[in-house]
């Protein structure tokens, strides 16, 4: 009885799948428009399941009604009244005069449909393609040719500042989830014929559309290929967001650095476009991303060029000191209390003895359990609602810690460290290169922990010559460090005054490097664009 269960089980599961490979393998079927008006809706109807939200118009054009007619959207990807005045009155009105329907349709595709996009498609399922994607389609009655109308329109969040990142100098104004919306804003931007905007659309289900963007002249031609190349290489369902995309076209997927950079606000997008990076961006989120990328552009931010240069470099300085802190302060108490007190004063390793007197935990588990306390808090306080998120994780620290030191669990020392150690992790302004800082604070804790300062060493030694070797889109990740770029290093740890950085990143673009020049020698610009061109062909 259970054998013949479980063989018919697993007939009705192959037959599911076999259901489902054919219905797959049917959606990309080409498939001729017919002749016949009612063949072309039910081919359509059919394709969506003849679902609620597909409207189907059925309408009389030409000298007498004598033409007849459908258009057919989706509602709520639609403008209606655009779909109403530009496309529905062109064609029940404006076409009284005509008798037959090649001229109908001929009309109404050189003018009488007032839109900026109108497409003649003969295609069945390019014709559902472009409902689906928000165009309306409209049908004559025995001519086997339909038009694609752009008349897209839904409801969209208007730009407003980022919530992830932070603006303390410069717009307010941030990316948002309409491509159109954004692309747009790097147009007033860059009011420049210059700026490219290739689309694309990924996904075989979604199609999301896909928006790289760059500077001809600027950005080197090998990089703007390579991004198409890997782009065009995906082959998956969906694409959802813009974090997806960059696990599919990253260099070191399993890197803890990350080698795309992604940001919500459009000066940054700008600044990178202008030094030769190309920007990517997504239909549906409002983060976009920059290749190539290196360590030391994820340490730095819009605003340190918005403020004076002695401003900036300081700001930097103290981020590069705060990524040290984060990534090596718990392993540094741990191999000094553990192997190596006679580097610390006799003073300060009494009192840390004494602090420890009672502490059941030797350093390295006192140091990890406080260290997963304080990643568990913090990602509660993310998860939390927006209002009582911050004051949970206020409470929970302050609460937490207390009891924690009165238990005798852990030594106050250690909750300084811990939270010292979050605060500097807190000021790196790249979230994902914080994210791999917090993953290799743990590995560096268990070398400290074994091998002490040596560990350290050894473990340090290792991650530069990682970070040397790697890669983003052909660009060394540590220029210009290593390799030593000495024009470029006035704009890598340090930020030197705008009059000295005249010259764009090298390692990013071989011609056209001039960014700042005298006004004798400006008006050479169409001249350089034109050595640009024929170094990119």
């Amino acid at each position: 009885m259970l054998s013949r269960l479980a063989r018919k089980i697993m007939r009705a599961i192959a037959g599911d799948r076999q259901r489902g490979k054919n219905i797959i393998s049917s959606e990309g079927d080409s498939a001729q428009l017919s002749s016949d008006l009612e063949n072309n809706i039910a081919y359509i109807v059919k394709a969506f399941g003849s679902s609620s939200d597909l409207v189907v118009r059925r309408l009389r054009a030409g000298k007498g009604g004598s033409v007849s007619a459908a258009v057919i959207h989706l509602d709520g990807l639609v403008d209606g009244l655009l779909v109403a005045q530009s496309v529905v009155r062109s064609i029940t009105v404006m076409t009284e005069s005509l008798d037959s329907p090649e001229s109908v349709l001929d009309e109404l595709h050189d003018g009488l449909i007032s839109v900026t996009g109108v497409d003649k498609v003969v295609d069945g399922y390019e014709a559902t393609l472009r409902i689906a994607e928000g165009s309306c389609v409209v049908l004559i009655d025995s001519l086997p040719t339909a038009l694609a109308c752009a008349v897209q329109g839904w409801e969209q969040r208007s730009p407003e500042e980022p919530n992830t990142e932070a603006t303390v100098r410069g717009s307010k104004e941030g990316f948002v989830e309409s491509i159109r919306v954004n692309t747009s804003i790097l147009r007033r931007r860059i009011a420049h014929p210059r700026l490219r905007i290739e689309e694309c659309r990924l996904g075989r289900l979604t199609r999301t559309s896909v928006v790289i963007a760059y500077v001809q002249g600027i950005a080197r031609p090998s990089i703007i290929q390579e991004v198409r190349s890997r782009l065009a290489a995906i082959d998956i369902d969906s694409i959802q967001e813009s974090g997806q995309l960059e696990e599919l076209i990253e260099d070191a997927p399993f890197s803890p650095f990350p080698t795309i950079a992604r940001t919500e606000r459009p000066d940054r997008i700008v600044g990178a476009l202008l030094e030769g990076r190309v920007a990517i961006l997504l239909d549906g989120t409002p983060f976009a991303l920059i290749v190539p990328v290196t360590l030391t552009m994820l340490l730095s931010t819009p605003e340190d060029y918005f403020e004076r240069f002695y401003a900036g470099t300081l700001i930097r300085l103290i981020r590069v000191l705060s990524v040290f802190v984060s990534l090596l302060m718990p392993s540094f108490y741990v191999a000094v209390t553990t192997y190596h007190q006679e580097m610390l004063p006799t003073s300060l390793i009494l009192s840390i003895a004494a602090q420890r007197e009672g502490v059941p935990f030797p350093a390295f588990l006192e140091a990890f359990i406080m260290e997963v306390m304080f990643e568990l808090i913090r990602e509660a306080g993310i998860r939390l609602p927006r209002v009582i998120g911050p004051a949970i994780s206020i409470v929970g620290v302050l609460v937490l810690g207390d009891a924690a030191i009165r238990a005798g669990l852990v030594s106050p020392i250690m909750v300084m460290v811990v939270a010292a150690t979050g605060i500097a992790s807190l000021a790196t302004p790249a979230f994902s290169l914080a994210i791999g800082i917090r993953v290799l604070r743990f590995a560096f804790l268990f070398l400290a922990a074994f091998l002490g300062f040596f560990g350290i060493a050894i473990g340090a030694l290792a991650l530069f010559a990682y970070l040397t070797s790697l890669e983003s889109f052909g660009v060394p990740y540590m220029s210009p460090i290593a390799p030593v770029i000495d024009a470029g290093l006035r704009d890598a740890i340090l930020r030197v005054p705008w009059r000295a950085m005249k010259e764009r990143p090298e390692w990013l673009t071989w011609y056209n490097q001039t960014r700042m020049d005298s006004a004798a020698n400006h008006k050479d610009e169409h001249s350089t664009f034109r050595e640009g061109r024929r170094k990119e062909q």
